[in-house]
């Protein structure tokens, strides 16, 4: 989800809300190439069937419902409600 969130970020998520288009979201990726369910941060965008259309922030990189369709609302995990940025180390 980069250039919103970067790596060494943490996220303080609100489990088990509803979720909320336009918002961004932990999610359960389905398998891939590269071995079972990953958990990534996504955006929802919309509602769809029985339920939810993910995006990326950046399209050049990452796996959103563009390559793998839907994600069904149980594997919306969580609301990201805040990030804390990672340190700067000098």
């Amino acid at each position: 989800m980069e250039p919103t969130y970067a790596g060494g970020d943490r996220l303080l998520v609100a489990y088990g809300v509803r979720p909320r288009i336009g918002r961004a979201h932990v999610i359960r990726l389905p398998d891939g190439p590269d071995g079972p369910r990953p958990i990534a941060v996504k955006r929802i965008t919309r509602a769809v069937g029985d339920g939810w259309w993910v995006e990326r922030d950046n399209p050049a990189e990452g796996v959103d419902s563009w390559l793998v369709g839907e994600i069904p609302t149980a594997d919306v995990l969580g609301l990201v409600l805040l990030r804390v940025r990672r340190a700067k180390r000098s």
